[in-house]
């Protein structure tokens, strides 16, 4: 991207794709020879993403955010692989993206959303570490006067096989940094990786042992005060007043300060000092006429979308109106889903210093460079004239793709110039101030003729468009098209995996106030419980095996059916089940991969003890199966304590729900046995963090109606008095 004074935040959002943001960067130090880069040490860079220190430490730049899925680690070894270095010495460190725009963008894409950070990336930081390798052996083979050919790379040693004379990475480095790189370089085959496909430990894990891991709670800067906040409780509301004079006096407080038109703040020694004060401070809120909804009223306004006349089409073969009005049996059910929120483990919090002409944020982000546009709007100031130092994320599911949050730290910085602030919401603030995963209802309809065929589908989402919200100019003729994932005629981001001959597949678009976004699945989450819930009713209205129904409409989508029987086969599926356990079973595709999940429960009362789950996926490549293992098993614990305990309610026009008493998640005891499957076809790439979290819900459902004949059709499933045992 060529250099702007000003980003638009909400387009840079979703089309920039954001670099990171370590503090050991350096750009052009004029020493050594000519053109070479370095790092602030003074090693050379030999290309933008790797660093010899002459130690031979390997420093690789790592583009996407870390925030617990492994990406920093599975990038390092896609580098590393075709680098052909001692993975023993590699280390990593981000780059900031006020670098990367000052550089024309040389890390690509930093958006780190969506399963992304392997899949888009693979190919040029695998192009990065080749061309890397291929400099330091023309540098190694320079030296010795002999040709490039005669010379191969491993775990750092360059060889000249001629003669056997051998010297290092870290010994060449400096003359490979003054080499015109390649313009071509071969990639290795995946079957010849070493690296690369290899359960190697993640490279983040010591430091967080130690506690040397720095997120952004853990910021700390010379004379830095601390922040807490309270935006208006109704979104869309707005601050009519606060009396600052009632708490000028507490200890500890230096600021109150409004910010924007709907929140105020403290600003104190401490952050403890700082909240307390807020809570005593005296706030008249104007809430606006969005203080008179309720769940309740939203339930009411999606429901009248199921039969509305206006919708968008997103996958339509026949016509599936006439099919059902011509067939022999007709099957309808209504299902819904509601707001959940991303209940991070670290809170929103920024810290910013801001002076005249130059403002810095450190910042847990999923999006680097959208941040720097939020610092550059939010402070006036242009984008060459901030930064944004990116730190690990103490959790981001989506959450962080956002920054509402570092637009108050900078806003409220603005107001105390040269000194830093750390702005850090309360987890009340947090949860009633997020954004949310949408709420939406489903009308499903399936016909069959006399021979109870499937002849039509008919599926009417009525519900929030997360687009409209985040990016509405992105809208397609109105339509959003993240509404079908998992549910499209093809392509990576989600392809319906049955051949139905008349398919409607159709959105009422609903946009209460409360803002979605976002959230770990996203729309796959409630399209799959939709439609795989919907397939189980619909096999055993025709009185067939689910699996057996399922699998005469796959045979046109292999991919779609090879993790289905894969995780068949494990869980025993047509076999004797043990005495009162019952199974369920579900695919999806979605971020490029295919899922498939087998669940095995028991039900006494109104207990649910869930024995097993099973999870198979193809995500094209492997890149660290052990990391795919996770974070199979990470994903089900998020999609099992959305359906037994995730939902966020609305009264008086706010969220109610204010922290982990009322917004619960999944214990160790509760959680069954986690069986992963990783099965890549090798073929194309995938992602792995949230594919198998679309497929935990509908596999157990369809498990408790094995169960107890009893068809749940929302969630969470405390509403229906159930918990787990």
């Amino acid at each position: 991207m060529t250099y702007m004074p000003r980003i638009d935040r909400r387009r840079f959002v979703v089309g920039a794709a954001a670099a990171g943001g370590g503090l050991a960067l350096g750009l052009d130090i004029p020493f050594g020879g000519p053109n070479v880069i370095r790092a602030a040490d003074g090693s050379p860079e030999v290309n933008a993403w790797v660093v010899i220190r002459p130690d031979d430490t390997i420093v690789i730049r790592i583009a996407r955010s870390e925030m617990g899925q492994g990406t920093l680690t599975g990038l390092a070894q896609l580098v590393a692989e075709e680098l052909e270095c001692d993975w023993a010495k590699v280390v990593t460190e981000y780059p900031t993206p006020g670098q990367n725009v000052a550089r024309n963008r040389v890390w690509g894409s930093q958006f780190t959303a969506g399963s992304r950070g392997v899949r888009e990336s693979n190919e040029y930081v695998r192009k990065a570490g080749a061309t890397a390798r291929a400099m330091l052996i023309q540098a190694a083979a320079d030296q010795w006067k002999v040709p490039a050919t005669e010379c191969s790379a491993t775990k750092s040693v360059i060889t000249h096989k001629p003669s056997g004379r051998t010297t290092s990475y870290g010994k060449v480095a400096e003359a490979a940094a003054k080499i015109e790189p390649p313009k071509d370089v071969a990639l290795k085959d995946p079957k010849d990786w070493t690296i690369a496909g290899k359960p190697l430990k993640r490279l983040d894990t010591l430091p967080k042992l130690t506690g040397a891991h720095v997120y952004g709670l853990d910021v700390k800067l010379p004379g830095m005060l601390c922040a807490a906040i309270k935006d208006s409780p109704v979104f869309g509301g707005k601050l009519a007043s606060f009396d600052a004079g009632k708490i000028q006096g507490m200890k500890g407080v230096k600021h109150v300060v409004k910010v924007g038109e709907s929140a105020v703040a403290v600003v104190a020694d401490t952050w403890w000092q700082a909240n307390s004060a807020l809570d005593a401070l005296p706030i008249t809120w104007d809430e606006g006429p969005n203080a008179k909804v309720s769940s309740a009223s939203i339930a009411e306004f999606l429901k009248s979308g199921l039969d509305a006349e206006q919708a968008f089409v997103g996958n339509e073969s026949g016509n599936a109106k006439q099919a059902i009005a011509n067939a022999a049996k007709k099957v309808e059910a209504v299902y819904s889903y509601p707001y959940q929120h991303h209940a991070t483990m670290e809170p929103m919090n920024t810290t910013v210093l801001y002076t005249a002409d130059r403002c810095e944020a450190w910042v847990p982000t999923q999006v680097a460079e959208a941040a720097l546009a939020s610092v550059s709007e939010a402070s006036g100031l242009p984008i060459a004239k901030c930064d944004v130092h990116k730190l690990p994320l103490g959790g981001g599911f989506g959450r962080r793709t956002a920054h509402d949050f570092v637009q108050q730290a900078v806003t409220i910085a603005k107001q105390i110039p040269g000194t830093p602030v750390k702005l850090v919401w309360s987890r009340e603030e947090d949860m009633t101030h997020g954004r949310y995963h949408p709420v939406t209802q489903a009308k499903m309809v399936g016909a069959f003729d006399a021979n109870n065929n499937l002849t039509a589908l008919h599926m009417r989402i009525s519900g929030q468009s997360i687009l409209s919200f985040v990016n509405p100019q992105n809208l397609q003729n109105g339509k959003d098209p993240f509404v079908f994932q998992g549910l499209n005629p093809g392509g990576a981001e989600g392809a319906f995996g049955y051949t139905i001959p008349n398919l409607l597949i159709d959105h009422a678009m609903r946009n209460p106030h409360i803002p979605p976004h976002f959230w770990r699945g996203v729309n796959n989450n409630h399209n799959a419980i939709y439609l795989e819930c919907f397939m189980d009713e619909l096999a055993h209205a025709a009185g067939q095996d689910p699996l057996e129904f399922r699998r005469k409409l796959m045979g046109n989508h292999p991919k779609h059916l090879a993790v289905l029987n894969a995780v068949a086969e494990q869980i025993g599926w047509g076999k004797p089940a043990p005495q009162g356990v019952y199974r369920g079973l579900a695919q999806h595709m979605g971020y490029g991969s295919y899922v498939a999940a087998a669940a095995e429960v028991s039900v006494t009362g109104n207990k649910v003890k869930i024995h097993r789950i099973v999870g198979a996926t193809n995500p094209g490549h492997a890149v660290n199966p052990a990391q795919i293992d996770r974070q199979v098993a990470g994903s089900f614990v998020y999609g099992l304590s959305a359906l037994f305990l995730g939902e966020c309610t609305v009264k008086d026009g706010r969220i109610e729900q204010t922290n982990f008493h009322d917004y619960n998640v999944m214990r160790i005891a509760e959680m069954p046995k986690v069986e992963s499957i990783i099965m890549p076809s090798g073929d194309f790439w995938g992602g792995v963090g949230e594919p198998t979290i679309f497929v935990a819900a509908p596999a157990v459902l369809n498990a408790i109606f094995a169960a107890t004949g009893r068809r749940i059709r929302s969630i969470p499933l405390m509403n229906e008095g159930i918990r787990t045992a």
